[in-house]
């Protein structure tokens, strides 16, 4: 079952209804969940904690596939600042995704989750290049997959390279991880009377121009009807509800609720 099978009533189901619906998804976390209360870098604690919510709902049998941000680090948009160029300020950025990809890898492995890290930049020696063949054999023998450097190519941010990969892996959903519960029809940090959707389509997304993800992920997941959910990572067993089907955050696909 995928969320392409179901409507908005159908997401209804009892709360403690925890099985889940689905066999594979990709889980978009940014870098800035990982610095926790700090300002720059990685928070074990943080660390810890997401890696023991996505071990849960891989013990359940759900196949993850990962793809992390590097904003904790760095940020291609802040090349200008520094002087560089915005093409060696994305390669920067992506670097920083190797970063956080390697803490990832190396914590799920503390725990005893078999894991990967996939990056689209050839890095010999610190991690292996992605190839969609072998992403694809790791996630059906019960590893996480961690896939860093986004698409390896400047001006395309982690988000776009969250849709390739669930494309490329056939994961049956793309669950982004933020620190709101969902999208809102405003800032909901600056404006008060923001208010939440629980449903859209990407068409709408698009029209409203609601800064959820970049307009080329966005656009990339209409075409090839992605549904994808976005969610609050900071309340603890939401990762579970979301793979549950249960109704948490806000649900974006190809047809109307």
């Amino acid at each position: 079952m995928s969320f392409n099978d179901l409507s908005a009533s159908k997401l209804e189901k009892p709360v403690n209804d925890t099985r889940p619906h689905f066999k594979r998804i990709l889980l978009k976390l940014s870098g800035e969940a990982l610095t926790g209360d700090q300002s720059f870098g990685i928070d074990p604690s943080v660390l810890k904690t997401m890696v023991s919510e996505v071990s849960d709902i891989h013990e359940q049998g759900v196949e993850v596939g990962i793809v992390i941000g590097g904003g904790n680090i760095f940020r291609g948009l802040q090349s200008e600042k520094l002087g560089v160029t915005r093409v060696s300020g994305d390669q920067m950025g992506m670097l920083a995704t190797v970063i956080n990809a390697i803490a990832l890898g190396d914590a799920f492995k503390n725990i005893g989750v078999a894991s990967r890290v996939m990056s689209a930049l050839d890095i010999h020696g610190v991690v292996e290049p992605f190839v969609r063949q072998k992403a694809v054999h790791y996630l059906s023998g019960k590893h996480v997959v961690i896939f860093a450097a986004g698409t390896g190519n400047p001006y395309f941010t982690t988000d776009t390279a969250a849709t390739l990969r669930a494309l490329e892996i056939d994961a049956q959903v793309l669950m982004k991880a933020t620190n709101v519960d969902g999208v809102f029809d405003a800032d909901p940090k600056l404006t008060v009377s923001a208010r939440p959707f629980s449903f859209l389509t990407h068409e709408e997304v698009l029209e409203r121009n609601l800064r959820v993800m970049d307009l080329t992920a966005i656009s990339l997941a209409r075409e090839h009807g992605l549904p994808i959910l976005v969610f609050d990572l900071g309340k603890t067993g939401n990762i579970r509800k979301a793979v549950s089907g249960q109704q948490i955050g806000t649900l974006i696909t190809g047809e109307k609720s």
